[in-house]
């Protein structure tokens, strides 16, 4: 297989999590350079990263990559997606593609005129965990699906993996919540666990989502706490008419309608034993839900999904096939931009409309 060779622009935490990736495989992939404007800061970038650095786009495309990861501030992610629409370079963009509806549709209507090769690096349901729920789902398990409770990402992301679980498309929905805040005790960051005892004030959101199609969802998520607490943890919950995912626990009926329980289990290799810790896959009983991609890498669960991003990126430029295309990005934005809304107006019904880029 030929190196997935791609060019980065960015230079933040989630800039970073590429050039680990591209560093632990080198076999499969080859980061051409990054691009930083700023010339000091840029070679102070590449010393500490070792990693070639240029400050334009014109270097950045010399480099012939095959497609441009965009890893900035989503204040100026619409800016700049234009300008590589423009140019026709293939680009892999972080979440989300744009701040308001405004930005959202102009977007789409330079989607529209400049036709290009683009996709959104929408990372969750690549992740081991959200990958094996979904081939539950997938393989019928659960029957026709009913509702969801989703109490482990924000936003979009939420809204990403409703979407997708449930199988709703583009369709329409009414949704209502509540914003409330609660305090927590911090005891984890992106650089560690804490353990000072400092308590802060932490927003928990609730939201009812009705589709059009009589399909529920209940979004529950508590921000920063839940994606960095060893104190507050993720719940899922999706029903269907056959069974239920009850987080770890998958409840069903077989062909002869017996119910069946039975729990993930997680393979990590190396865990209490001398071997370097790898991921391996997700089992349900004898059946192996999901087996990653990158055998022995030392990735956590989010590398393990970008890697994957990079990897079906590569796919898409090959073959035009998506993955997580641009309509599927702006609509997922667009709900969380209505969940908002329902959070400054508490308990007041908000409906979507259907957007241009709806399909």
């Amino acid at each position: 297989m030929d190196k997935i060779r791609f060019g980065l622009i960015g230079s933040g935490w989630r800039a970073e999590f590429y050039i680990r990736i591209a560093k632990a495989l080198p076999g499969i992939f080859d980061l051409t350079a990054v691009l930083i404007r700023d010339s000091e800061k840029g070679k102070n970038f590449s010393e500490k990263f070792n990693v070639p650095v240029v400050n334009t786009l014109d270097e950045l495309e010399n480099t012939e990559p095959e497609f441009i990861v965009l890893a900035i501030k989503r204040g100026t992610v619409t800016e700049y997606l234009i300008r590589l629409f423009e140019k026709g370079i293939p680009v892999l963009t972080e979440t989300p593609p744009g701040e308001d509806v405004d930005s959202l549709c102009r977007l789409w209507d330079a989607h529209q005129k400049y036709q290009p090769k683009i996709q959104v690096s929408e990372q969750y349901f690549l992740q081991p965990l959200y990958a094996s729920w979904y081939k539950v789902i997938c393989d019928g398990k659960l029957g026709e699906l009913q509702n969801i409770n989703i109490s482990s990402l924000h936003g979009y992301h939420g809204a990403s993996i409703i979407r997708q679980f449930l199988n709703v498309g583009f369709g329409n929905l009414k949704l209502y919540g509540k914003r409330y805040w609660f305090d927590v005790t911090e005891t984890y960051g992106r650089d560690g666990m804490v353990f000072d005892g400092e308590v802060v004030k932490c927003s928990r959101d609730r939201v009812t989502m009705e589709f059009d199609n009589g399909k529920t969802a209940f979004f529950d998520f508590s921000d920063p706490a839940q994606y960095h607490s060893f104190i507050r943890t993720r719940q899922l919950t999706v029903q269907g008419t056959r069974g239920e995912i009850d987080d770890l626990t998958i409840r069903y009926l077989n062909e002869q309608n017996v119910p069946v329980t039975q729990t993930l289990n997680r393979i990590d290799l190396g865990v209490y034993g001398n071997q370097e810790w790898s991921h391996y896959g997700v089992m349900l009983g004898e059946e192996f839900l999901f087996k990653t991609p990158f055998k022995n890498a030392r990735f956590n669960d989010d590398e393990i999904a970008v890697g994957s991003c990079l990897m079906k990126m590569h796919e898409y430029v090959k073959t035009g096939e998506e993955f997580y295309g641009l309509a599927d990005a702006l609509q997922d934005m667009y709900i969380c931009l209505k969940m908002e809304e329902a959070y400054a107006n508490p308990l007041k019904v908000i409906e979507t409309e259907t957007q241009p880029w709806a399909k």
